[in-house]
């Protein structure tokens, strides 16, 4: 090749000397550099586009997806100059730079070109098989992370012209700064193979983690940090081993689940308990969601006292019926009769021990909605209900002063 360039300078006029040559080659290389890269970008890369647009394959949207066919052609660039280089100069101070920067070029651009290819083939491994996104995203990370070391390893073994195997037992002594620069990223990738093996956490969770203020859906998961959008619309990123190390609560169970607990107690002041007169009764008994129950009572009561011949006579004697345990009876069965509680799951009135606020009577219930402000509006119909019926029973609500 060589031979025929000398015939071409002599014939143009130019003395083939070293200086002459020299440019002559350079002007080569980077000549069919130029020419290779817009036949690459400009021609076949519309082409490619337009086959795509008019009838859309796995070959060309794979090209096309994540610059894939772009930095394979940076990568067939460098792969020109460096043949052109051993084609056409011989080894001392040009040679060596080119070689050294067309070198680095092909591992900076294929690693690139590898990442594309792992993003397609994860990418569609997650439509076929559905598999949970994080677990997929901490695969992908860790394996990118792999051959971005093996690509660092060889751009300096490059670099410092010596063999990779060198540079990697050389990098035993460095164990040490090694393990702190990356302790984040190891712990990441150790945390993250937990969480995806326990199913812990998966984009899209309501995750509660007051320790880093987070309290809101997970919206990413890294190999180091996971990110947080809080429901005042901040984004808190917490370390993804913390995940692991620490406690945090999980909504999924709830949302999973079809239905939000209710659990939030009144306060009864404990005065106004008293045992429920025929009148007391009779008013009550009116009411269609307390009629089945009083009459049941009432009965029940009854053939208790007959058979035990109590004096009636004295309030405390037998068993009677008390406005409190009636309004536990009717905000029972309210629940159960209302639309928006879920039947399938726990329903409960109880009374809790008292303090120096009176008698907690807590509603322990399920909505039949998880959505956030239903949930609130449904819990707060139920409590004005509660509070607006307690005057009814003779019953007053504790309020401090």
């Amino acid at each position: 090749m060589k031979k025929y360039l000398i015939e071409f300078l002599k014939d143009i006029g130019i003395e083939p000397n070293f200086i002459a040559m020299s440019i002559s080659i350079l002007l080569i290389i980077t000549f069919t550099a130029v020419i290779i890269h817009i036949v690459l970008h400009k021609i076949i890369l519309k082409s490619i586009k337009r086959v795509d647009k008019k009838k859309k394959n796995f070959i060309t949207s794979t090209l096309l997806e994540s610059n894939l066919f772009q930095r394979l052609a940076l990568v067939f660039q460098g792969l020109v100059v460096y043949w052109q280089t051993n084609i056409w100069i011989e080894k001392g101070f040009i040679y060596e730079t080119l070689i050294t920067i067309s070198l680095v070029w092909i591992s900076i651009f294929g690693l690139l070109a590898v990442y594309s290819i792992i993003d397609k083939v994860f990418s569609t491994l997650y439509q076929k098989t559905q598999t949970p996104f994080f677990a997929m995203q901490t695969v992908i990370q860790s394996i990118k992370l792999i051959f971005g070391i093996i690509c660092f390893i060889y751009i300096i073994s490059i670099l410092m012209d010596k063999s990779p195997v060198a540079i990697l037992s050389g990098l035993g002594a460095m164990s040490a700064v090694l393990m702190l620069i990356f302790k984040d990223t190891i712990m990441g990738f150790t945390a993250g193979l937990q969480l995806s093996t326990n199913k812990m956490v998966q984009i899209g969770d309501w995750i509660e983690m007051p320790k880093y203020g987070a309290d809101g859906d997970v919206i990413d998961i890294g190999l180091n940090v996971v990110k947080v959008r809080n429901f005042d619309k901040t984004i808190t990123t917490i370390p993804t081993y913390a995940l692991v190390s620490d406690s945090f609560k999980n909504w999924r169970g709830m949302r999973e689940s079809g239905g939000r607990r209710i659990k939030r107690a009144i306060k009864i002041d404990i005065h106004s308990i008293k045992f429920l007169s025929e009148e007391d009764i009779k008013r009550l008994e009116k009411a269609n969601l307390l009629a089945p129950y009083l009459q049941e009572k009432k009965n029940e009561i009854k053939n208790y006292n007959e058979s035990n011949k109590f004096d009636l006579s004295v309030s405390i004697n037998g068993r009677r019926l008390t406005n409190i345990g009636t309004l536990r009876a009717y905000i029972l069965t309210y629940l159960k009769n209302h639309p928006n509680i879920n039947k399938d799951m726990t329903i409960m009135v109880r009374q809790l021990a008292p303090d120096e606020y009176g008698i907690p009577l807590e509603i322990y219930c399920f909505t039949s909605t998880t959505v956030w402000a239903d949930y609130e509006n449904i819990q707060s119909d139920i409590f004005d209900h509660i509070y607006s019926v307690l005057q009814e029973f003779d019953i007053k609500p504790y309020q401090y002063g």
